[in-house]
């Protein structure tokens, strides 16, 4: 990975960051985390243009398969614990969102399978519709009737 060509925010990004995982989480955590990421940035789910989602979930799976390996996270656990030594960051507030995760509330393209739903439900409720209706021929009733307490007044 060339660092002269990553934004440093993007840089920065610890592993477990990431991931949105916190320091304490345990393997099955990891494991799940980045399944989770890694949906997000599948070309057929995401929303970013193909080139940004492959170098993001490369970054992704850097990152998973260097917590994955216990040699290695214990290693990198002790420098960034050096690292933020010095400077000790406020813990964050309740309030705001800790575990990285930006892609909430972002809408995406409904996909054929959804369309196909929509198009079955419109077509159940036309259906019945007609069959309301034409029961209601068949039966002598009339299509609109006002209500009984409108006619008292």
């Amino acid at each position: 990975m060339n660092d002269r060509l990553t934004p440093v925010s993007e840089r920065d990004l610890s592993h477990y960051e990431r991931l949105g995982v916190s320091a304490q989480a345990s393997q099955a955590s990891l494991r799940q985390a980045f399944r989770r990421r890694s949906k997000a940035l599948h070309p057929d789910t995401t929303t970013l243009p193909a080139t940004e989602a492959a170098r993001d979930f490369q970054r992704l799976k850097e990152s998973y398969e260097f917590l994955a390996d216990p040699v290695r996270r214990r290693l990198y656990d002790e420098q960034l614990r050096q690292r933020l030594q010095p400077q000790r960051s406020p813990a964050p507030q309740p309030t705001e969102a800790v575990d990285g995760w930006d892609g909430i509330g972002e809408r995406r393209p409904l996909s054929g399978g959804e369309w196909t739903a929509l198009l079955l439900l419109a077509l159940a409720l036309l259906l019945s519709l007609i069959v309301g209706l034409g029961v209601a021929g068949v039966q002598g009733r009339a299509w609109q009737v006002s209500p009984d307490w409108l006619s008292d007044v």
